[in-house]
């Protein structure tokens, strides 16, 4: 069997779903940053096992759970609360983790994002793969949000997607959320330093992938480029009305991300 690990903080509008989807796990914890609402409560009730830690950052949270927790599976499957899981996925990850040869130490599962019912694949970037299911102990976590996984054993990719519903609490709490993201984006982008041309050219996927984001911040124009590339260029126009409102709501994060890196020095100079 496969074991599941849910984070959580103030989840009480989604977990119940969450856990009803991995209902067919024979041990699912829920790795809690002490929420205020009845999401311990809510996951207690059916059947999960509740662990707590204070929230710093979101790869801290996520090693701990991955390296501090003691789980009866070899295998774990990373969700979020306000994921779920299909059959047909369910079904994949079973075989995955009978099957797969003992170098294989993480698997990548795609995300389809549902807005208002309908997915938003065209304008929510997909393609992007995750990192969520793993043996916990050959793999950390890094950067403190948008977190990238690794692992030093061989990594395969699942066919069947997770269903994500980012909207779930309602706009307000999207936009709360992507204000703090924005924030720690900016003081990532500081932190990184250069780039250089080998970088680009690296035969390592993520070295390439850190400098081709570090040039592409500083495109002039970068939020319209980033609108007018999931508009037309990944036809988030044709995804209705709801395609359409993402596009700007990714357009307005890069600009956030912008504002805010711009005024990073600036505050740090009048502090020192």
């Amino acid at each position: 069997m496969v074991s599941v690990l849910i984070l959580t903080l103030n989840e009480e509008v989604d977990i119940e779903g969450c856990l009803a989807s991995v209902a067919w796990s024979d041990e699912v914890v829920v790795f809690d940053s002490i929420s205020t609402d009845r999401t311990r409560e809510i996951a207690e009730l059916m059947g999960a096992r509740v662990v707590t830690r204070a929230f710093d950052n979101y790869a801290a949270q996520r090693n701990a759970a991955l390296k501090d927790v003691a789980y009866k599976n070899p295998w774990v499957l990373m969700v979020d609360a306000d994921e779920r899981v299909p059959a047909d996925l369910r079904e994949e990850v079973l075989l995955a983790a009978e099957s797969l040869p003992d170098d294989v130490s993480m698997c990548l599962i795609r995300r389809r994002d549902y807005w208002d019912g309908k997915w938003i694949g065209r304008s929510s970037g997909y393609p992007t793969w995750f990192g969520r299911l793993m043996r916990p102990q050959a793999v950390w976590v890094d950067r403190e949000v948008n977190e990238e996984y690794h692992t030093e054993g061989r990594v395969h990719r699942l066919a069947a997607h997770l269903d994500h519903y980012p909207f779930s609490k309602g706009m307000e709490r999207w936009i709360e959320r992507h204000n703090r993201y924005s924030a720690v984006e900016a003081r990532q982008r500081l932190a990184a330093g250069k780039w250089t041309t080998g970088d680009l050219l690296s035969r390592n996927p993520r070295a390439r992938r850190r400098a081709l984001k570090q040039l592409s911040f500083r495109l002039p124009g970068r939020p319209l480029i980033a609108l007018a590339y999931l508009l037309f260029i990944r036809g988030g126009v044709f995804g209705g009305r709801v395609g359409i409102r993402y596009a700007f709501l990714r357009a307005w994060y890069e600009w956030m991300i912008d504002v805010k890196t711009a005024e990073l020095p600036k505050a740090q100079a009048s502090h020192s």
